[in-house]
């Protein structure tokens, strides 16, 4: 890993509490990034933020940094129930709840808060009783946060601090209906800290900055490029029907890499699953409708090398902060050229070098121009050698077994079609 990335602003000239320098040391943090040293130093005096970074250049850190420290300085409402959370973080997506608290839980480790996260799709009784039973610091996606909250397991009456983390992507999901609801049942925007981080401050993100939090400071870390610099991406002209050859190809040539390969589907997701599996390549799919469970097992497998190469649609281009992904590759050009970006922001992460690959075909080459424009340089494009096809037999796809749908059944409408999906994914 390289520490160019680095600035020269130390955690501890920060002048942070030591149980909270000791959780920086455990983590490996030594220096500030960028987006740490512009952000800690105006969050410690207790001004709210509204940051701008690209992805994997520590945001998270920073927020937990100020919030842990915040505490550290605020002493609790008098009264407050231990079922009052004193810090709410808000996350658009499972994935990226799921890695604040891990991050919450490493850093944080000496701090004695006690923190909790709650997302759909898994645990609800669970993450209930946790709850219930006192919670310090409270991370969660929109839908499961209200849900509770309706239920009264906890109130936002003792807040001393708000995190929105992506703040784009809550608008890109609908959520932000949401979130004005929990943020009006917050103390005044005066009497807690607040902080904001979206990889872009549009009109509407500053809008709502503006209009929950009390005259944030905007801060921005710009680069000459949306991509980031240590991502050497390459493009390949191909024909439909090479594409799986070429997949097998390149990562037969990549050896013991750890990879991503983003499609656009479930059913594209299953094809190169299923020629992967029968080509030597143990793998895993990350797609929407995998149950959560199953997905954080997943993920775990793909993080210990149990599996190397992780298919995913899009649900994976985000939030996921995944260490050593050395290399991402586009089976499909995404549609949204913003897409682009985050999927792609999944390797060379925090200061480490990786590779983009994409496939240009018949398909998806129409989005091309699109990604360039947005990203503002052109994609180096190479020519498929012969030597890089691999030999693939069209009977080696291993088809992946599939739960019997349940019948429809008098009078009754079978259960859990997208609509249901989509609002589970809510909670």
């Amino acid at each position: 890993m390289s520490d160019k990335h680095l600035s020269d602003t130390r955690f501890d000239s920060l002048d942070l509490d030591p149980d909270i320098l000791q959780g920086l040391k455990e983590c490996g943090f030594e220096y500030c990034t960028p987006i740490q040293a512009q952000t800690l130093p105006i969050a410690l005096t207790g001004q709210d933020v509204a940051g701008q970074a690209q992805t994997g250049t520590g945001k998270t850190a920073a927020f937990l940094v100020a919030a842990f420290q915040h505490l550290a300085t605020h002493p609790a409402p008098e009264g407050r129930r231990s079922n009052q959370p004193r810090v709410l973080i808000v996350a658009p997506t499972r994935e990226l709840a799921a890695q604040i608290h891990k991050d919450a839980l490493a850093i944080g480790a000496h701090t004695g808060h006690k923190m909790e996260v709650v997302f759909g799709g898994t645990d609800y009784d669970k993450q209930r009783s946790a709850l219930q039973e006192g919670v310090d610091i409270l991370i969660g996606t929109p839908g499961r946060l209200i849900d509770y909250f309706k239920q009264h397991v906890y109130d936002l009456k003792a807040i001393q601090a708000v995190i929105l983390d992506e703040a784009d992507r809550m608008f890109d999901l609908g959520f932000i209906k949401d979130i004005r609801y929990l943020l009006r049942r917050c103390p005044p925007a005066d009497k807690r800290l607040g902080m904001l981080f979206s990889a872009t401050l549009s009109y509407r993100v500053i809008e709502l900055a503006y209009e929950h939090m009390n005259n944030p400071e905007t801060v921005k870390v710009e680069t000459d490029s949306v991509t980031a610099a240590r991502i050497h991406e390459v493009g390949y002209m191909v024909a439909n029907e090479e594409k799986i050859p070429l997949l097998i190809g390149l990562l037969r040539q990549l050896g013991e890499s750890r990879t991503i390969v983003f499609v656009n589907t479930k059913r594209a997701a299953d094809q190169v699953w299923g020629f992967l599996q029968g080509n030597g390549f143990d793998s895993a799919i990350l797609s929407g409708d995998v149950p959560q469970k199953k997905r954080l097992a997943l993920l775990k497998k793909f993080t210990s090398d149990e599996v190397k190469v992780l298919v995913a649609t899009d649900v994976a281009a985000r939030g996921l902060h995944i260490p050593g992904v050395s290399h991402v590759i586009n089976y499909d050009l995404p549609d949204d050229r913003e897409d682009y970006v985050h999927r792609i922001g999944r390797t060379a992460r925090a200061g480490a070098e990786g590779d983009a690959i994409s496939f240009v075909c018949e398909t998806y080459a129409f989005s091309l121009p699109d990604i360039e424009d947005y990203i503002g340089h052109k994609i180096p494009i190479e020519p498929v050698d012969t030597a890089l096809l691999a030999e693939v037999d069209p009977k080696s796809r291993v088809r992946m077994e599939r739960k019997p749908r349940p019948a429809h059944g008098k009078g009754g409408q079978r259960r859990g079609g997208e609509r249901g999906r989509r609002n589970s994914g809510r909670r």
